[in-house]
């Protein structure tokens, strides 16, 4: 082919110095540029499309719809040509020569009335185009448009200051060819592979076959974009372990489209597998990836899914989403919150469907991301589906293999078909694992009466009990919390050991007692009385505030930084052996130095299972000294 003499054209001041911005500014990542271009190729092609499918008569009418790309790494140059409508010389000096003048805009006003025509094209700002200048140093397009009797035309330019436009003549295939020469530290993009690369990125789900020195790359097709009827079960496995590269199939799929409140396809899946520990749960927070028409605008985008929802992984395709001029940074805009409620409601309503249908699934599913889901306990808007969905342990499961870390989880709902006959409140306990709560002291009256209490091993824990409230009528309460005249409306269900009953002269030396206690221990307790809730254990701490568990005092003076061990209520169990032994220590010699020392023990062991004894060393010393007197006793 031959060109005749070209007319070169200056750029206007104003849209030399915006060519600048843009090529320099606004795309912050240089490889954006290929995107951009294949994106105008795809409109292109769809154009075409269009026309056909109206009965127009287009050149070449059997020619393929494609993109070809290939590569010269010698001469640094790349081509990127698609058999699209393409454009004639006065359409090349008009889209190409005036900047945020778009073809697609205007071809979009023009089919108005049949927005499915419209609804694949992609650019709407006319500068996209101009990012090629972010790596070339020269850029030629020659093109030749759909009309039968078009003549082919070029439009050249070093992205300066002007453009030459310039007649064509002989064989130009229908559509449009951009070579690109590229800069000396951009002939990276030279290298076929590295093409391939920023394809499967950005590009890979275009509807059209894109081809790299003939190798076609974009293998995978787009399914969200498929009725969830015709996509096969492999084709979900293939295309989430090409997304996520994980050799597991997923959990659970969902894939939904949506029209109203805001239009957009989504197909998403539940990984089998966990994100690991929360400390880093920050760095693997996924986020979804954000299509804009088959053409990738943000990599795991934060804003479209919470953070106790970011181990599911998939894609969003909207058409509604307005974006800024470079397509990379997302406006702050209400259909990205919109988006995010519809995409919630729909994991929700999946999961509790999981739940229903396969508990064991369920179960795997809560194993591996449960202690993620669990901040959504914040969600105020979902708070009836989480209460649903969370899961504790219990002190009415089994324990698995004989391990006490390692029971069963339960379900808020399970735990009201176990509830006692009147009884108000679903309760609960936190501690560091099963077999500390098993032996937390709290739990003895629990235990006594057959009641059931929840096991709250984690922080957060106590943060989804006082989220939730209340379910099913039923108040969620602490078990160090509980009113003890609720507690005594129920029969114990099983015999508990009896000790002896007081004479009335032990009984009234049981206040004087306490009250020696008390002196001993000073300030560091509020208050030393007999309990109603010990059944086994001689004496546990009891917070004063009746509206804040220990656990919660724990979290609470974490963040204010508070080391200093709070004030508590020590209560006493009377019919315990060894308090009947002290207080018989007592009444026959109330200064008996053993008295100070085994309250001291009493104190510092009661603190020790609160979580609260940070100095053992004093509290060792003391147990070897009340163990040589015992061993005394013993060698008489």
């Amino acid at each position: 082919m031959s060109a005749t003499a070209g007319e070169t054209h200056e750029f206007r001041a104003e849209i030399r110095k915006l060519l600048d911005i843009i090529t320099h500014s606004i795309y912050t990542n240089r490889e954006i540029f290929l995107r951009e271009l294949v994106s105008n190729a795809s409109d292109a092609l769809d154009k075409l499309r269009f026309e056909q499918s109206r009965g127009t008569t287009v050149a070449d009418p059997d020619a393929p719809l494609e993109i070809r790309i290939t590569t010269d790494k010698e001469a640094g140059r790349i081509t990127i040509a698609d058999t699209g409508c393409g454009m004639t010389r006065d359409e090349l000096i008009d889209h190409l020569g005036t900047i945020a003048k778009s073809g697609t805009e205007a071809f979009m006003r023009s089919v108005a009335d049949n927005k499915d025509a419209a609804s694949n094209l992609i650019g709407r700002f006319g500068v996209g185009f101009y990012s090629v200048f972010m790596v070339a140093d020269k850029v030629a397009v020659t093109s030749r448009s759909f009309a039968p009797d078009a003549a082919a035309a070029r439009w050249i330019s070093d992205g300066s200051g002007s453009f030459t436009v310039e007649d064509v003549e002989g064989d130009v295939p229908r559509g449009a060819s951009i070579e690109i020469t590229l800069k000396e530290e951009a002939k990276e993009y030279a290298d076929p592979e590295r093409i391939k690369a920023v394809l499967r990125t950005h590009s890979n789900f275009i509807s059209f076959p894109i081809l790299v020195d003939g190798e076609k790359t974009n293998t995978i097709p787009a399914l969200w974009r498929e009725s969830k009827f015709s996509v096969t079960p492999e084709q979900y496995k293939e295309f989430y372990q090409f997304l996520t590269y994980d050799n597991e199939e997923p959990l659970a799929t969902i894939h939904v489209s949506v029209d109203a409140p805001v239009q957009f396809t989504a197909l998403l899946f539940i990984p089998k597998n966990g994100l690991g520990p929360m400390a880093f749960r920050e760095q693997l927070h996924h986020g979804l990836d954000l299509y804009v028409r088959r053409v990738l605008i943000s990599k795991e985008t934060k804003e479209l899914i919470p953070e106790y929802l970011g181990f599911v992984r998939g894609v969003v395709d909207t058409e509604d989403l307005p974006l800024n001029i470079s397509r990379e940074t997302l406006q702050e805009n209400v259909v990205l919150r919109k988006i995010q409620s519809v995409l919630v409601k729909q994991i929700l309503d999946k999961l509790k469907a999981l739940a229903k249908e396969d508990p064991a699934k369920y179960n795997a599913f809560f194993a591996a991301h449960g202690q993620g889901f669990k901040l959504g306990y914040g969600d105020y808007a979902h708070r009836e589906a989480f209460a649903e969905l969370v899961r504790f342990d219990s002190s009415a499961l089994e324990q698995a293999d004989g391990d006490a870390d390692k029971a069963g989880l339960t379900s808020l709902a399970d735990y009201v078909t176990r509830a006692r006959d009147g009884q108000k409140s679903i309760y609960h306990l936190s501690g560091p694992s099963r077999a500390a709560l098993d032996l937390n002291p709290h739990l003895e009256v629990f235990r006594a009466k057959g009641l059931e209490v929840l096991y709250l091993y984690e922080p957060v824990d106590e943060f989804i009990m006082d989220s939730i409230g209340t379910y099913k009528e039923l108040t969620l309460k602490s078990a160090e919390l509980a009113d003890a005249a609720e507690l005594d409306a129920f029969e114990g269900t099983a015999e508990a050991p009896k000790a002896p009953e007081m004479t009335a002269e032990e009984s009234g030396s049981m206040d004087d007692f306490l009250k020696a206690i008390k002196e001993i221990l000073g300030e560091r307790v509020t208050d030393v009385r007999v309990s109603t809730r010990l059944t086994q254990s001689p004496s546990c701490l009891v917070s004063p505030d009746d509206r804040m568990t220990s656990s919660m005092q724990k979290i609470m003076r974490l963040v204010s930084k508070d080391t200093s061990v709070p004030k508590k209520a020590l209560e006493i169990n009377r019919d315990h052996g060894l308090i009947r032994n002290l207080l018989a220590i007592y009444r026959r010699d109330a200064a008996d130095p053993f008295i100070g020392k085994a309250v001291e023990q009493l104190y510092d062991s009661a603190l020790l299972l609160d979580g609260y004894l940070s100095d053992p060393h004093q509290m060792v010393a003391r147990i070897n000294d009340l163990l040589a007197d015992a061993s005394a006793l013993h060698a008489k």
